[in-house]
Formats: structure tokens, C-alpha cells, sequence
């Protein structure tokens, strides 16, 4: 609310973080493993005497030079730019609070840069002893800007007590430190190890190229293995919200599960398989699949821990909309529009009420939708829902949908919203409904079906589990919601209502097709 807001309806911002991020972080952690892979590489071809394992070394050292030094930086860079401009005040929080820690990680990236150069120049020109002293060097500089940026991160999704103190050693040594730090080593190592096998499938010597495709298939295999109980260590401190997100309670997460188990099959497969039994099998498209699936892995991983944090962008201290969860009591009291910086109607009229409520739109649900786009779609999701719905719905769409930020505004401000959405988007009508009395028990359980329910169900789709149900049925049914889906809440209603409502839903079968 403090800063404007970069809108792409049909892209949305998140979609442009997540590629840009995902392939840089993909890279970055070959950066830190691959480190650790050239030394060993290299000792290999030392201590077996072998001119052909130093010579693949020193080309595997090229092209891990050319792609972390080159590629990584522009990535690196694309997502500071990126992040700027799609969520200002979470940077800038970030980087106000972190500022010594930011600082300590660009000094050891400089010696990584250094050392990486020095390395790849200077192989087979200096004695092998002070050559693999270099590459010790840049490794222990790589690993410690993993640590440094492993603790900034963590403390997104794990604050502690950091979400009240903002001190940086408690938000740095967050809950999550030590299992991400862990977790992320072993999965670097594991990402280098498929780079080592896509080189080694490159390679024209079969006998070097069997030799390291074993050798990398051993280190991706072991490390794989080793990171599986850093991920549950991981897991088993996540806060109680975000851990249940991760257990299925958000959709986004449910989606992309599949993706890393899937990716970390086809690992084991491949590196059993095609790398340590039959060595010989390392094709260049088996080789390629090997970067894809750990690519799987490791951006699903990325996706699973930014969805999880939701909904907030930094947990328990500010929304995945830039809004300050200690704000939020003041805004509902003295309105959002009248507080935000960058928008034209600081107050909802009858003349302004769609252009208010676009703007809220863009301020407050934009983050994390779009319009008429292939991420979170707001067209599509509130297709089936009319004007009375949506103002009900958003006035509580946190309760209803931990993950989804709370609307913050008046009620006047949350109906502009509604009205934008129904009637902006829509086309629908957008009139101030009228109040329906409890005289007609059809009518009025329809209007509270309209209120509580029409979010997420049609009537059409209701008729056959309501089918055959009596009133005493229906109303137990609609106390016990959560029993049938962990997304749906008990109605809340009054005795009377689950009746009017039960009575409503008993009719379905007769009235509707």
C-alpha cells in the first residue's frame, strides 16, 4: 500500500518470480555442490594417475564456470530486480532488517568469483596441492553464502519470536536454520552430481565416461538419500499452519508434490540404472532427463516453501499483499483507501464504487491472482458467484481460506470489492440485495445458501448427495462439514437457520436439473 504496484493481469508478478527464481536457485546450488565435486573429481584423477579424469575435470570446470558465473548472475540479479518490482515493501523489509547479512554474503561472493576464475585459469598450471586448495577456498566461500542466504529466507516462512523483536541473530537463526541448511547442502551436492553425469555424457572416452558417470551417479544417489531425513527434520518444524498447508490443506502445494516425488524417482531410476549398473547406458537424452527431474525437484521444493507461507509473504509479520499484520486493526477502523499512497479514489462513493473496487483488487488480491490468466484465475474462480455472495464470502475469506490474506477495509470498501469483481468483471448485477424473511423457508434458504455456500457450490452439483437425506440428516451434515472435507467449515448459522437451510437443500432434488 506503500508503494505502486507493477500490474500484469494477465501474468501476474508471482509467475515471473517463480521462473526467474527457480532456475537461478537450480543454479546456485550447482554452484555451492559443484565446488565440492571438482575437488573430489579432481583427487579422483590424482589419485588413480588418469590424464583423461583431469582433462573431463578441467572441461567440467569450464562449463560450471560459464554457467554459475554467468548465467547465476544474471538470474541472481533478475531476482532482486524482479522482486522490486513485484513486492516493494517486502524487499525493502528484508533488506532494512538483514542489511549485515546481506552485506557478509556479497563479500564471500567476491571470493567465490575469484576463486572460481582462479581455479578454472590456472588447472594443470600450479602443483596440484595449492590448485585444490583453490577449489577448497571457493567451496567454503559458496557454502557460507548458502548459509548466510538459508538464514535470511528461513526466517520468511520460520520467524520464532523474530516476528515480534525483529532481532537479526533471532530471525537469522530462525526455527528452520539447521534443517534448511542441511536440506539444501545435500540437494546441492545431489544438483552438481547430475551436472557431473550430463557432462560425463559428453564425454567421447568410454572408459572416462563410464568411470565418472559412476561416480556421479554415486554422489547424486547418496546425497538424495542423505537429504530425505533433512527434509523431514524440515517439515517437523514448520509453524502448525504452514505445516498443514504442506500436508494438503493448500491446493497449490497438493499440485505440486507430485512433481518432486515424481522428479526423485526418476532419479533413482536413472542413477541405478543408467549410472552405477549399466554406466555405459548415459545418453545425452537420459542425461538431460537426469537435469530435468533434479530441476523438478528442486522447484518444487522452491514452490512448496513460498506457498507455504501464505498468506503471508513474511510470516506473521506482513501479507503476501505488502500489508503489515500489525496494520490491520487500524485500516478495518479508518479504511485502506484512505491510507494507501498510489491510488486515485482514496474513498468509496455510488459514482466510484467499481473504480474503488478495482483498485482494491489490484492492491490487495493481485499478488496472488490474475485476470484471465493461468495462475489462481479470479475470472474463472468466481465465475458461479454473484454479487451477494462474493460481499459475503471476502468478509471472511480468511476463516474460510486460511492461505488468503483477510480483506483489510471497511465493510463499505469490502462491498466495492465485491461490486468490482460481480459487476467490473462479470457483468453481473451488483444491486444492494434486498432482506429476505424467515417467512419463506425456500426463500430464505436460499439466501442463506447464497451467503454461505454459493462460493464454492453450485445447487446442481449438491443434488446427489442431498438426495434421500431427511431434515434431522441434513442438519447434522451441515454441523459436521469438516468430517466430509478438510476445506469446509461447520455452518455457523443459528439452530433455526440450519433448519431453514437443511429444509432448503431437501428441496434441491425436485427443483433443480
Amino acid at each position: 500500500m506503500n508503494y505502486p504496484v507493477w500490474y500484469l493481469p494477465e501474468t501476474g508478478g508471482g509467475v515471473l518470480i517463480a521462473l526467474i527464481a527457480i532456475l537461478h536457485v537450480f543454479v546456485s546450488h550447482f554452484a555451492v555442490g559443484g565446488g565440492l565435486y571438482l575437488i573430489y573429481a579432481e583427487k579422483k584423477g590424482l589419485r588413480e594417475n588418469s590424464q583423461a579424469i583431469l582433462d573431463f575435470t578441467k572441461k567440467h570446470a569450464r562449463f560450471f564456470l560459464l554457467m554459475t558465473m554467468v548465467f547465476g548472475s544474471i538470474t541472481g540479479v533478475g531476482i532482486w530486480f524482479i522482486i522490486a518490482l513485484v513486492n516493494p515493501a517486502a524487499t525493502s523489509f528484508l533488506i532494512h532488517n538483514f542489511v549485515f547479512g546481506w552485506a557478509a554474503e556479497w563479500v564471500f561472493f567476491t571470493v567465490e568469483i575469484a576463486a572460481a576464475f582462479v581455479y578454472f585459469y590456472m588447472f594443470g598450471r600450479m602443483d596440484s596441492a595449492t590448485h585444490i586448495l583453490v577449489g577448497w577456498l571457493y567451496f567454503i566461500a559458496a557454502w557460507i553464502s548458502l548459509l548466510l542466504i538459508n538464514g535470511i529466507i528461513g526466517a520468511m516462512l520460520t520467524p520464532g519470536a523474530w516476528a515480534e523483536n525483529q532481532d537479526f541473530w533471532v530471525g537469522f537463526f530462525n526455527p528452520s536454520f539447521f534443517p534448511s541448511l542441511f536440506f539444501r547442502t545435500f540437494i546441492a551436492i545431489m544438483i552438481a552430481a547430475c551436472y557431473g553425469y550430463f557432462s560425463a555424457s559428453f564425454t567421447a572416452d568410454s572408459d572416462v565416461r563410464e568411470d565418472m558417470t559412476r561416480f556421479s551417479a554415486k554422489w547424486a544417489l547418496v546425497s538424495l538419500f542423505l537429504a530425505i531425513p533433512a527434509g523431514i527434520w524440515y517439515l517437523s518444524v514448520l509453524p502448525e499452519p504452514a505445516h498443514a498447508l504442506v500436508m494438503g490443506k493448500s491446493p497449490t502445494i497438493s499440485t505440486m508434490i507430485p512433481w518432486g516425488l515424481g522428479g526423485t524417482i526418476i532419479l533413482i531410476i536413472i542413477m541405478l540404472g543408467a549410472g552405477i549398473f549399466r554406466s555405459s547406458q548415459n545418453l545425452k537424452p537420459i542425461a538431460c532427463l537426469t537435469l530435468l527431474s533434479a530441476l523438478a525437484v528442486m522447484g518444487s521444493f522452491e514452490w512448496i516453501r513460498e506457498a507455504a507461507r501464505r498468506p503471508y509473504v513474511i510470516n506473521e509479520v506482513m501479507y503476501s499483499n505488502g500489508i503489515m499484520k500489525s496494520d490491520v486493526e487500524k485500516l478495518n477502523r479508518d479504511g485502506f483507501l484512505h491510507s494507501a499512497l498510489w491510488i486515485e479514489n482514496k474513498e468509496v462513493t455510488p459514482d466510484n464504487r467499481l473504480l474503488a473496487g478495482e483498485e482494491l483488487y489490484i492492491q490487495q488480491c493481485y499478488a496472488c491472482h490474475t485476470l484471465n490468466g493461468g495462475n489462481n484465475d479470479i475470472v474463472s474462480l468466481t465465475a458461479n458467484m454473484s454479487y451477494r455472495a462474493l460481499a459475503k464470502y471476502i468478509s471472511r475469506i480468511h476463516d474460510v481460506r486460511y492461505f488468503m490474506p483477510p480483506f483489510v477495509g471497511t465493510e463499505k470498501e469490502s462491498m466495492a470489492l465485491a461490486a468490482y469483481i460481480a459487476g467490473g468483471i462479470h457483468g453481473k448485477d451488483i444491486a444492494e440485495p434486498e432482506v429476505v424473511q424467515v417467512k419463506d423457508m425456500i426463500a430464505s434458504g436460499e439466501g442463506l445458501f447464497e451467503d454461505n455456500c454459493a462460493a464454492c457450490h453450485e445447487t446442481a452439483d449438491l443434488v446427489d448427495g442431498v438426495e434421500g437425506q431427511s431434515g434431522a440428516e441434513l442438519v447434522q451434515m451441515l454441523k459436521t462439514l469438516d468430517e466430509i472435507s478438510d476445506e469446509m467449515e461447520p455452518f455457523a448459522g443459528t439452530e433455526e437457520e440450519h433448519k431453514v437451510l437443511a429444509e432448503y437443500l431437501g428441496s434441491l432434488p425436485e427443483g433443480v436439473e
